[in-house]
């Protein structure tokens, strides 16, 4: 019987077979929410959805694109934020 906090559905249910030929059921952390621009609120291509623990191993160009306003702004709204700015 699993324990309390396995119960909800906080918790994600993934079948692994073990080297006995059975299946068994671990409880895992689901994944973070998908991250978005701060001005349309666009889903961000590019960026990593993974736990802190994961993140802190992946190179900083995995995180998140090399440019500029990476991971804040889609390329969309990036590009309208450089034109106005140029413009002013």
């Amino acid at each position: 019987m699993p324990s309390g906090h396995h119960k909800s559905r906080t918790m994600r249910r993934v079948f692994v077979k073990t080297p006995g030929k059975r299946t068994v059921m671990h409880y895992r952390l689901r994944k973070p929410s998908k991250a978005i621009c701060a001005s349309c609120g666009a889903v961000l291509a590019g960026m990593a959805r993974e736990r802190p623990y994961k993140m802190m191993n992946m190179a900083k160009s995995m995180k998140r694109p090399e440019r500029p306003f990476g991971g804040i702004l889609c390329s969309r709204c990036m590009r309208a934020e450089i034109k106005a700015r140029a413009r002013k």
